[in-house]
């Protein structure tokens, strides 16, 4: 079978999946439809805004579909008249059986992690939060669960000290594209070595997950040891990003989110959340083996910026201190 001959349809949403679908693009198959979400609302002016996929395709002048309901009859009746071999899923949303087993060659997803470890919505986070040395990348058969279809490839990926959540999905979307394109050769060829997910899991050793990350889930604990308050940080930024409240002697509280710091391990006699500052240059807020060096945030009605860009026009009265219970702003 020809590249041209393969009738795909593609389904995502967000910048990591515009990679990949170039990729498939300018490999030269054809891709019969991309299917994304509806725009949304964004911004303080509320304007419709595209995803980075729909925005693609219409640069290429690829045919859009655009479904509020997946199960709608209206859209899978034009997914059945585009006769697709094959569909590919990035970062999308749950596909209901009567959507996936639509093509003769099944419908494959990409997913961020070496499943079945960090099932669910925020792999790529979730793997530096634990500390993880590795991750991965997974390409498998959708089926009627989340993320436990059979594994078609699978390729490992280092995660460095210093990665941060932007600089992990920078390389694995980059790394992605390349293995969906791997996956298509194969499934083309009929050439699929199949493993079920049930195989890799070892007795005794838990299933990591990944699920949605809240507004909620992202307050810095600062009770925890300075690692996990690093990686906790680092596994957020620059998105949904780690948020602390604090608040100076007069009692006045600010919202602070924090982008980028350094760790630092050492005895010493603060107590967890307490804050050094010189209200100049540096910003150090203490954990239970140490402290972490905030070098980047952004306070309520600010910008994100270094630490002393912020002290050259803002000071601290007074002794600080993180609030352990504050309501979010």
């Amino acid at each position: 079978m020809k590249k041209d001959a393969l009738n795909i349809v593609f389904m995502g949403t967000p910048d990591f999946a515009v990679p990949v679908l170039d990729a498939v693009v300018k490999a030269g198959y054809n891709v019969v439809a991309v299917v994304t979400v509806p725009d949304k609302p964004a911004g303080r002016g509320k304007k419709l805004r595209p995803s980075p996929i729909k925005e693609y395709a219409l640069e290429h002048g690829l045919n859009l579909l655009q479904p509020e309901k997946l199960r709608d009859t209206v859209f899978v009746d034009k997914l059945k008249e585009l006769k697709p071999d094959l569909q590919i899923v990035v970062a999308f949303r749950m596909l209901p059986k009567v959507v996936w087993e639509i093509p003769a060659k099944g419908t494959f997803n990409l997913h961020a992690s070496l499943l079945p470890q960090y099932r669910g919505a925020a792999p790529i986070n979730y793997a530096i939060i634990n500390g993880e040395k590795e991750t991965g990348l997974t390409t498998f058969f959708i089926d009627e669960k989340i993320d436990t279809g059979n594994i078609i490839l699978q390729q490992k990926i280092k995660i460095d000290e210093e990665d941060d959540f932007k600089s992990l999905h920078d390389k694995m979307m980059v790394e992605g594209a390349a293995l969906v394109l791997k996956t298509i050769e194969l499934i083309k060829r009929d050439d699929v070595q199949l493993i079920n997910q049930n195989e890799l899991i070892k007795k005794g050793e838990p299933l990591k997950t990944a699920p949605k990350i809240l507004k909620d889930d992202c307050r810095i604990d600062w009770d925890k040891p300075v690692t996990q308050v690093y990686n906790f940080i680092r596994g957020l930024s620059p998105w949904p990003v780690a948020y602390t409240n604090i608040s100076d002697e007069t009692g006045k509280e600010y919202y602070v989110k924090v982008f980028k710091v350094t760790k630092h391990i050492e005895n010493h006699k603060y107590d967890p959340g307490e804050i050094e500052t010189d209200n100049k240059s540096f910003i150090n807020v203490y954990c239970q083996d140490g402290f972490v060096n905030i070098e980047e945030l952004q306070m309520a009605g600010k910008k994100r910026m270094k630490v002393g860009e912020l002290l050259r026009g803002f000071s601290f009265l007074g002794k600080v201190k993180v609030v352990t219970s504050s309501n979010n702003k």
